[in-house]
């Protein structure tokens, strides 16, 4: 027989739950009732945004930062110029080695982090109309945002691993790449973007 307040197993003829300690009627206790089975631990079936939508997306969001990157070599090359004059060529070459990583982190944080955790969708994934959702179909938190930064991030120091990260989607039945499973997030379409 079960206990009627947590279900535990009590033998029979026991006037207390060895699990909770509530006292057990003298009768049988009901039969545990009948509990469903947990939801799936999969995300629900979205409107996943193609391949080629989430490439062209992200190549605009690379456009982006290497106009980000073309503006700070210039700012830099031209103040480094000023102070130390025209024999400045071997320190331009030293900054350009710094613009791309500083570059990518500036727009990554604006493009990738915050409007992608306050609209779903950074410059690139807007102009293609794909979002970024949680497994819930809810924006993602700036933290979660800023994880899945890193994780791509992360993939570049590895050789390969960008372009194995990019190109995941295309035999990936909910079409996520690599960095999209470290948070759980999904690409989805979103005509209203």
């Amino acid at each position: 027989m079960f206990c009627s307040i947590c279900g535990a197993t009590v033998n029979q003829g026991a006037t207390f739950c060895p699990a909770c300690g509530a006292s057990v009627p003298a009768g049988p206790a009901p039969a545990q009732p009948f509990s469903p089975a947990p939801p799936p631990a999969y995300a629900p079936a979205m409107d996943y945004a193609s391949w080629g939508n989430r490439a062209l997306g992200y190549i605009i969001d690379s456009l982006l930062v290497g106009a980000v990157m073309a503006v700070l070599w210039l700012v830099l090359a031209g103040a480094l110029v000023g102070l130390v004059g025209t024999h400045a060529g071997g320190g331009v070459c030293c900054f350009s080695l710094i613009l791309f990583p500083l570059a990518t982190l500036l727009v990554g944080l604006y493009n990738r982090v915050y409007l992608v955790s306050r609209r779903g969708y950074s410059i690139g994934q807007g102009v293609v109309k794909v979002k970024v959702v949680d497994p819930n179909g809810q924006l993602l938190t700036q933290g979660t945002a800023f994880v899945r930064l890193l994780a791509q991030a992360g993939m570049g120091f590895v050789p390969l691993l960008p372009v194995l990260d990019m190109l995941w989607p295309l035999w990936d039945v909910r079409r996520q790449t690599l960095h999209d499973k470290v948070v759980n997030c999904y690409v989805i379409n979103n005509p209203y973007a």
